[in-house]
């Protein structure tokens, strides 16, 4: 059963994002709180989601910037107090993996979805 949902998994059209992040299938639950889920999903109230769902015309947030998950996490000015470093593009895939194995219970990004 895991060995099929693997495969399914691997082989999976949608979910790429989190895909990248976590490769293989468990049992066991991951800790992440809606917060997580819409931060690394990268599905949520950023006006880049929103166009893509063809919910809003534009793609930029307020600020002049693509308004994306990562955008408001590093370098939105209307989000300050939530940044983190950005990292650089040929990096990006590998921070996204080790703030997501971070276990500290307060990530910095849990305010960005309410913002």
């Amino acid at each position: 059963m895991l060995e099929e949902w693997q495969t399914s998994w691997k082989n999976g059209d949608t979910g790429r994002k989190i895909y990248n992040i976590m490769p293989s299938v468990s049992l066991r639950p991951t800790n992440w709180i809606r917060e997580d889920v819409i931060f690394f999903s990268q599905h949520g109230p950023f006006p880049a989601c929103l166009k893509k769902f063809h919910l809003s015309d534009s793609d930029y947030c307020s600020c002049g910037g693509i308004g994306t998950a990562l955008h408001y996490a590093t370098e939105c000015i209307y989000t300050v107090s939530w940044h983190m470093r950005k990292p650089a593009p040929n990096f990006e895939q590998e921070w996204l993996k080790r703030v997501a194995n971070n276990s500290s219970p307060g990530r910095k990004f849990v305010g960005l979805s309410n913002s």
